[in-house]
């Protein structure tokens, strides 16, 4: 039975793909393309730890291209799947989040993400704007970016890449 190896490898990898997938939700981490030393290095950590509970005994390199084949098709078909359904999607990915709404903080959602006074004052900078209260609407985007709509139609709009801060946002 030369075929039950690779079907072991293929349900280990999507049993740790969707362990993975989870895990990423709960602990919550929002800007992958802003990843810091210590963010790589757990990524590398955890591919390290999880390759064997997917390939199991099988070292070969078949069994190593069953396992990154099958990675590529579950997320193939995630990705079609959060798309053509709205609640998979709603369920598996990332919304923005409101930071700021007429001049107002969600002070809430700023403690949530952990964005400080100090990154979000940078944000509002780098798009031109001094005060909170010119500021229309602030969202924190699904890839990291603060975008600003400022009241004023004739600041000029720019993207701010968020960077981790420590400090939690006061009030």
């Amino acid at each position: 039975m030369a075929l039950y190896p690779y079907l072991d490898i293929i349900l280990r990898s999507v049993a740790v793909y969707f362990f993975m997938t989870i895990a990423l939700r709960i602990f919550g981490k929002k800007e992958l393309s802003q990843l810091n030393t210590a963010d790589v290095i757990l990524i590398l950590l955890i591919s390290n730890s999880v390759q064997n509970a997917m390939v199991g005994p099988d070292t070969s390199l078949l069994g190593g291209l069953v396992a990154a084949l099958v990675l590529f098709v579950i997320n193939f078909i995630i990705k079609k799947l959060t798309y053509k359904y709205k609640i998979l999607g709603n369920l598996l990915l990332e919304k923005p989040e409101i930071l700021i709404h007429d001049g107002k903080l969600d002070f809430k959602a700023l403690t949530k993400l952990d964005i400080s006074d100090n990154e979000l004052k940078e944000a509002m900078r780098e798009h031109g704007v001094e005060h909170y209260s010119d500021v229309k609407l602030c969202m924190l985007e699904i890839d990291g970016t603060i975008s600003i709509i400022t009241q004023d139609k004739n600041l000029k709009q720019t993207h701010y890449k968020r960077k981790h801060n420590h400090k939690n946002f006061r009030k």
